[in-house]
């Protein structure tokens, strides 16, 4: 084990307590309060990473959300988590990480062979490179190279949580500026919500030795009742209405992380900026970083990451670094492109004013850089073992612009800042420009040889942004997508002011005429678990269950999610596949008696002195005729005369009606039939009760189902019972409502009793049937007998433009009076084309059609189509195959032969009527 050699010295850190963790396979030693990139830098460790593109070495650059090359691998199996900014991970005891992007190691990386391909991996490569003699054959290695960590494959063993907040004032960030931000509105009495990324506050107080102010800040906030101190929580998108949407980072055994949705009455930014990084001569190797990240690691976690330090800038900002890192002990010199710096000198510390580094010596890691007057001249050879360069800084615009704000170029700051906004949003400190007395000199790209990088997580360089200039990729939108620019996992924070600046000075324009690209949300990456929060598994969608669900189960049923609700396939015996039970059972309907529970179908009673009135006006049918104990089908239509929904509906009184819908359909027509009521038709008496999860339905249908029935019911006149009529009684000594209707083409009663009677009731069944073969029938059975019958499947048999006159349906609309919805429609010229799609019934001459063949015009392939096929089975009954379609003028082809086509096979079938058996009813009405 590797021990830390900073004996707990650090402002931020817990000397007394250590932590031990893995790094690619090696054991370390840290403390408290360091980050996995502070540790490893205490430790002496700066190769960390291989690049993207190149596998290039790759060192850490920055100290937070901003790092573009130090991505790793944390924990293992199921739950590791890949490209982490080592910045960003909070290090705990037993941590496990590694490095991506290279193998076996980032010392000795097999891929950074890539770096002799070079040439021809420029930007555009992809577009350019392989198209011949075919890109399919480059195409999998190429994706298979792209990405970085390993996403694990398997279920997320980590638990997320969501949860909603209010406040009248949200603060993003807690350096100086939020802190006082903070203070100032809490003092006010309002409710206030600090967001802060880092698991401490402070922002840049942590390492600029302003620690006293902070804890004293820090004290008086946690002391008042109306403010809420969200650490590791970071705030990644901002949304109308002022909605912004955060992730928080939790500790101990429970959730991983929380998602907050939070709607405030003001927001304040105090994000801070970014510290911009120069483009010179392999600006990328271990050991070059930006200068403020070096001040960060020294300051607050006492890790000094250079002894001889060169400090390459543009600006007075490095100025403050330098000292600092000279105060920690390193020796260090300045070099500053400026011919003047408006700084005054700092003691002990060498300024080569005027010049600029043009290369940096070394592979692994920095030796050496050699510096060259700006205005020309020979390179001197600088000994040194890290660079700390500051190309100026971008105040953090992200969210501000995802909020609606515009930004404006600040000619003094060479930065966009906060511009006019558009929301209640206010930008405050560094995230407002208010960074003074920098004195930047711009800087965009430092003449020489060597790769100079723009984006480092992308391996975006200078010759890139030349190459797409060339190509004449000049917008910054094309820019960013031809050479990747700004799109890694750091989604471009050091590298998009320097791209589109090094562009405009291609193109002669300023950064502000180049522009921004959008900034979108998330600011950070957010994982997939957080998003989705507890909406797994069985709570992505909740399936309902049937009153009988464990009954079903017992009777071996094998259940799948039909319309939300879990409903049996069919019930196979043992050796039996569900396809060859479904068959048994639908046989078992047309010779015995079949139970189906049919509990999910809707039920909706309409009630008042104007429900046939209403239902009039909603069904294509006519209700208002309908007797007290009778039934009738029904469409219903929308306002352009489509098929939405079909059903019985039946008669229970002169004022109430029982209407039956769709099991899928159930609550959206109950919402229309009360936007209907409530926005139409206010005159109307009517109240809208749904009632499907009140009752248990269950059916009984086959030839021997009357004499089951009679068996079981009591108190129910069974002499006079007709099809398409109700009863109320008992039923095997059980409150129920008996309604006989079929969608089976056989007699079949309807019973429907209280949900808690519902086991009660099938056991009955099962028990007064057992010498009636009486036997279980699940959905794909039903589906076979509605088939053989023509029994419409609203959703399977039509589609957003199936009209009533489409399925046969034109006889009720003949005989109705008055309006309904959708009537007017019907009458458009769309409406009565002689070529529109109509159920017919299919006849094959081979195996079963697959559903969704299409109808062939004239046999031809590709071309135009007549239909396709919407339902198709084979049927046990007539043991052949049976299917439903909608064809072109259907009706009147009846008996011609059609070719059809699907997934390169042709099918062959005859036109007939869409119903297979018992085309009288006689066995429906028995």
């Amino acid at each position: 084990m590797t021990a830390d050699p900073r004996g707990g010295r650090g402002r931020a850190i817990n000397g007394q307590s250590k932590i031990r963790f893995r790094f690619n396979g090696r054991e370390y030693c840290a403390y408290a309060g360091d980050t996995l990139a502070s540790a490893l830098l205490a430790n002496g460790v700066v190769l960390l990473a291989r690049s993207f593109k190149y596998h290039r070495p790759r060192g850490i650059m920055a100290a937070g959300y901003d790092e573009p090359n130090a991505l790793v691998q944390v924990g293992k199996g199921e739950g590791s988590q890949p490209n982490l900014k080592a910045t960003e991970v909070e290090l705990v005891d037993g941590l496990e990480a590694a490095s991506v992007n290279c193998w076996p190691s980032p010392a000795f990386d097999l891929r950074s062979v890539n770096q002799m391909a070079a040439p021809l991996l420029g930007a555009g490569f992809y577009y350019k490179t392989f198209m011949w003699p075919d890109w399919h054959l480059f195409e999998g290695p190429i994706r298979r190279a792209a990405g970085l960590g390993v996403a694990p494959t398997g279920r997320d063993p980590d638990r997320y949580v969501h949860r909603h907040a209010d406040c009248d004032v949200l603060i993003v960030g807690s350096g100086p500026a939020g802190m006082q931000a903070a203070l100032d509105a809490a003092q006010t009495g309002v409710k206030v919500i600090i967001a802060e990324a880092d698991f401490l506050l402070g922002g840049s107080a942590l390492w600029r030795g302003m620690s006293d102010a902070l804890e004293t800040a820090e004290a008086k906030l946690r002391a008042l009742g109306n403010v809420t101190i969200l650490t590791r929580t970071n705030v990644f998108g901002y949304y109308d209405h002022n909605g912004l949407a955060a992730v928080e980072r939790l500790c101990g055994g429970g959730a991983s992380q929380r998602l907050w949705k939070i709607r405030a009455g003001r927001v304040i930014l105090a994000t801070g900026a970014i510290e911009r990084p120069l483009v010179f001569g392999d600006n990328d190797r271990p050991g070059v970083m930006l200068a403020s990240a070096a001040q960060a690691y020294a300051g607050r976690w006492g890790v000094l990451p250079g002894r001889r330090i060169v400090v390459f800038t543009n600006n007075n900002g490095a100025y403050e670094a330098a000292a600092a890192l000279s105060e920690a002990g390193a020796t260090v010199s300045i070099v500053d492109v400026r011919p003047q710096p408006s700084t005054p000198r700092l003691p002990g510390i060498e300024v080569i004013s005027g010049a600029q580094i043009v290369a940096v010596k070394g592979a692994r890691r920095v030796r050496a850089v050699a510096i060259a007057p700006v205005q020309g001249g020979p390179a001197t050879t600088l000994p040194c073992d890290l660079v700390a360069m500051s190309g100026g800084w971008s105040p953090t615009v992200h969210l501000f612009s995802q909020s609606g704000g515009s930004l404006r170029f600040d000619d003094e700051l060479q930065a966009f800042v906060p511009d006019r906004a558009v929301q209640p949003v206010t930008a405050v400190g560094a995230a407002a420009g208010d960074l003074e007395g920098l004195d930047i000199h711009a800087c965009w790209e430092v003449p020489g040889k060597g790769k100079k990088f723009v984006d480092f997580a992308n391996d975006v360089t200078s010759r890139d942004i030349a190459i797409a200039k060339s190509e004449n990729y000049v917008s910054v939108e094309h820019l960013k997508r031809y050479t990747t620019l700004g799109m890694g996992v750091d989604q471009g924070k050091t590298s998009n002011v320097n791209g589109l600046a090094i562009m405009g000075e291609l193109t002669g324009r300023r950064p502000d005429q180049v522009g921004t690209t959008k900034f979108r949300p998330p600011y950070t990456p957010v994982t997939f678990g957080a998003i989705a929060g507890p909406l797994v598994g069985d709570l992505y969608r909740p399936v309902k269950h049937l009153p009988a669900h464990a009954w079903h189960a017992d009777k071996g049923a094998i259940f799948e999610e039909y319309s939300g609700w879990a409903r049996p396939t069919a019930y196979p015996s043992v050796g039996e596949s569900w396809e060859q039970a479904a068959q048994r059972e639908a046989l078992s309907a047309r010779t015995g008696c079949a139970l189906f529970d049919g509990s999910p179908l809707g039920k909706i009673e309409v009630i008042g002195p104007d429900a046939a009135k209403f239902l009039d006006r909603m069904y294509v049918g006519n209700v208002a005729t309908l007797k007290v104990g009778g039934a009738r089908y029904g469409l219903m239509l929308n306002e352009n005369g489509v098929i939405i929904d079909d059903g019985v509906f039946v008669r229970l009184s002169a004022q109430c009606f029982l209407v039956h819908t769709t099991s899928g359909g159930v609550d959206r027509i109950a919402a229309q039939l009360e936007e209907w009521l409530q926005c139409e038709w206010l005159d109307l008496d009517v109240v809208i009760l749904p009632t499907t999860t009140q009752w248990a339905t269950l059916t009984i249908s086959g030839p021997k189902s009357p004499s089951l029935l009679e068996r079981l019911a009591t108190g129910i006149d069974l002499s006079n019972f007709r099809h398409m009529t109700y009863r109320e009684g008992s039923v095997a000594q059980l409150p129920a409502r008996v309604l006989r209707a079929s969608f089976t083409g056989e007699a079949s009663y309807e019973i429907s009793v209280a949900a808690n009677d519902a086991t009660a009731l099938a056991d009955a069944i099962v028990e007064a049937g057992a010498d009636l073969e009486i036997t279980p029938i699940g959905i794909e059975a039903l589906m076979i007998l509605r088939t053989e019958k023509g029994f419409l499947h609203i959703g399977v048999d039509t589609d957003g433009t199936t009209l009533p006159d489409d399925v046969g349906m034109a006889g009720p609309i003949a005989k109705k009076v008055s309006d309904f919805i959708g009537r007017r429609s019907l009458l458009r010229a769309d409406a009565l084309r002689k070529d529109r799609w109509q159920l017919v019934g299919l006849r094959t001459l081979g195996k079963a059609l697959p559903v969704g063949a299409h109808v062939l015009r004239q046999g031809a392939v590709p071309g135009p189509i007549d239909g396709h096929v919407t339902s198709s089975y084979y049927s046990p009954t007539l043991r052949q195959p049976v299917a439903l379609a909608m064809v072109s003028a259907g009706r009147a082809r009846i008996g011609e032969t059609i070719d059809l086509y699907d997934m390169g096979m042709r099918h062959r079938a005859i036109i007939v009527e869409p119903v297979f058996i018992d085309k009288e009813g006689d066995r429906l009405r028995a």
